[in-house]
């Protein structure tokens, strides 16, 4: 089924964005010479909007993606690994295998933002100018925000999906509890997929029970915040699951430290710091924009996200400045599959502006997180602003089902290499074709 739906992907191949007219120029043009854009980021949105542009933009085109990694990472796939289901080999390939063609890689990272002065400078010293500035470099982990984390990960029990090196670890761990307590974290920041920090928990829960050790182990999801989600639809749903499965809810409950020898876990909790013992703890680190985003001009100096419209992407005080994707300050949350609407959504106004036309493309803030309850079930979140639920399927999709795990395990990493990278997969819509972009007139 999996190789089915590949080769249905392959009909991509000739797609461009929707009904967005490419750019061109000719010789009596007013404004006859090459747009030079730098895309800082090769992660999803970075590549998936190089791809876009690329295309839209053709000759008149010169696109810059200033990316320091030589690898790229399917993150999502990261919690079935650390459920024992994918080796982690297959979350990751080449990063040069998706840079566009015609496009340049500046294999390199911006040391700093000089948007006053429409350039950046690599960490190299080079200094590069550009008529449109995407940002689009994801956020980091913080592990030094938890004390003594550093120092245990990967070992004593401790681990998290968040990272490569790690990720097979956590499986390693489920495998040798058999008693005492599994913990569960989330953190008090923004995250990447905020469903992630409980996938595993489920999968968890699913292995000791089917291996017979489940009475034996206490399963707790320790969380900084106040609720299982934040949609009240799916946070609903899995309260109730909570209390089936016997996993114990503790909100308020942000990590602050952590023992590795003496396998204890310390909590700032309302009622004061807690002190918990356990046999393996999955720690999701404190997340945030990277530091030279934060210093910058750009950013939101309270948070450090760069401040862009939410509908059109565009940055709030610099007009030839977009962004997407984690880095930015958009109110949805942040995951590959909001990418696949916020990127076309981009692609559409950059050229608009290109063109002295109103921005005429918005994006609502449509995401998805499906989280996995077992190792043949899942609930798939579906959402956009303001926690407005916007499901695909004519059904509950709060309640889990094997479905949506076929689409997980299957589809969606199929579609995130053959198609969201090139630019060409604009999520669920891509398939029903419902999803349109203004047009956009040539030049």
């Amino acid at each position: 089924m999996a190789d089915l739906f590949k080769s249905f992907l392959v009909t991509f191949s000739s797609m461009s964005v929707p009904n967005v007219a490419p750019i061109t120029t000719n010789s009596t043009a007013p404004n006859d010479k090459v747009t030079r854009i730098v895309i800082v980021g090769g992660g999803t949105g970075g590549l998936s909007t190089a791809s876009m542009l690329q295309r839209k933009f053709e000759s008149a085109g010169d696109i810059t993606i200033v990316e320091p990694s030589d690898k790229h990472y399917y993150q999502p796939l990261w919690t079935l690994v650390g459920g024992g289901i994918f080796p982690k080999e297959k979350s990751v390939r080449n990063e040069a295998d998706f840079i566009p063609k015609g496009a340049k890689w500046e294999k390199d990272a911006v040391a700093t933002f000089n948007p006053d002065n429409n350039n950046v400078v690599t960490k190299t010293g080079k200094k590069l100018e550009y008529d449109y500035l995407v940002v689009a470099t994801g956020i980091t982990l913080y592990l030094d925000r938890i004390r003594g984390l550093k120092e245990t990960l990967g070992k004593n029990g401790v681990t998290t999906n968040y990272s490569f090196d790690t990720v097979d670890k956590t499986f390693e761990f489920i495998k040798s509890t058999k008693s005492g307590a599994a913990i569960f974290t989330f953190p008090n920041t923004p995250i990447k997929c905020g469903g992630a920090p409980q996938k595993i928990l489920w999968l968890a829960d699913d292995y000791f029970r089917k291996n017979h050790c489940r009475n034996e182990v206490d399963i707790m999801f320790n969380t900084a915040g106040v609720s299982m989600f934040a949609v009240k639809k799916y946070s609903d749903a899995l309260d109730v699951l909570a209390k089936e499965r016997n996993v114990q809810q503790n909100f308020k409950y942000n990590l602050i430290e952590v023992d590795g020898p003496n396998k204890t876990a310390i909590f700032e909790t309302p009622e004061g710091n807690k002190s918990m013992k356990f046999e393996m703890l999955h720690v999701v680190p404190p997340m945030g924009p990277l530091p030279e985003v934060k210093n910058s001009p750009l950013a939101d100096p309270a948070t450090g996200y760069v401040t862009v419209n939410k509908e059109t992407l565009q940055h709030t005080k610099y007009e030839n400045v977009f962004s997407l994707g984690d880095c930015s300050n958009l109110p949805t949350s942040k995951t590959a599959a909001a990418i696949t609407k916020q990127a076309p959504c981009l692609v559409a106004n950059l050229i608009h502006h290109k063109n002295g036309q109103p921005l005429a493309a918005k994006y609502d803030g449509y995401t998805s997180c499906p989280i996995t309850t077992g190792y043949n079930s899942l609930m798939l979140a579906e959402f956009k602003y303001d926690s407005v639920v916007s499901e695909t399927f004519p059904w509950d999709q709060s309640k889990p089902g094997y479905y949506g795990m076929f689409l997980k395990k299957y589809v969606f990493p199929t579609a995130y290499w053959n198609g969201v990278l090139a630019g060409r997969w604009f999520g669920p819509n891509t398939i029903f074709n419902t999803y349109t972009i203004p047009d956009v007139k040539k030049n």
